[in-house]
């Protein structure tokens, strides 16, 4: 999966320009706060692309655990399906042949909860990182409308920047350390597979 980019270097450009042109002061602090949510969007670009990945590697892993686990059951219908064409015939099946449907069922019961914990862990990777890519959203954002405030020359419009680098901040946190809290019920139920 690609990594999210942030497509703020060129907004990033303007603002230091305009810093360096300008004698407001205000300006200056405008191109070092869109500076430092730049970093904070890139940052949280890597956390959402790494969480990606993750999500995805653990797909394939359960996708894996599933075939795996199909396959088993085939073999062991293949052995019952022996087991009653002998009983058919008055015969039964070898001691190792018995032993091994018992085999086949273990392996399977072990192969399935292998399968389900994958799957989890794919949630919640694939949860995280949507909550990472709303921060990228965010301080992108917070970066464009930055640049307005410096180009219109109204610092308004920077404090509705730093609100939306707020807000990034925000899902930061929620995707690093808080990713279940807030709508607790839903990642549960999303991560259970309801």
């Amino acid at each position: 999966m690609e990594e999210i980019e942030v497509p703020t270097e060129k907004a990033q450009e303007d603002i230091n320009e305009r810093a360096h042109e300008s004698e407001e002061r205000w300006i200056s602090w405008v191109a070092l706060s869109s500076a430092l949510i730049a970093a904070l969007a890139a940052v949280t670009a890597l956390l959402a692309g790494h969480h990606a990945n993750e999500g995805m590697l653990e797909k394939v892993q359960a996708s894996n655990s599933w075939a795996y686990y199909q396959a088993k059951g085939i073999e062991k219908t293949q052995l019952e399906l022996a087991q009653e064409g002998l009983a058919a015939e008055g015969k039964s099946l070898s001691p190792a042949r018995l032993k091994k449907i018992e085999e086949y069922d273990a392996k399977r019961a072990e192969t399935k909860q292998e399968a389900e914990e994958s799957q989890k862990s794919a949630n919640v990777h694939m949860i995280r990182h949507v909550v990472f890519a709303k921060g990228v959203t965010m301080f992108q954002i917070a970066i464009a409308i930055g640049a307005i405030s410096v180009l219109t020359r109204r610092t308004r419009y920077w404090y509705v920047a730093l609100g939306f680098a707020g807000i990034g901040v925000f899902f930061l946190c929620q995707g690093m350390w808080f990713w279940n809290l807030f709508g607790g019920e839903q990642v549960a139920k999303h991560v259970a597979g309801g």
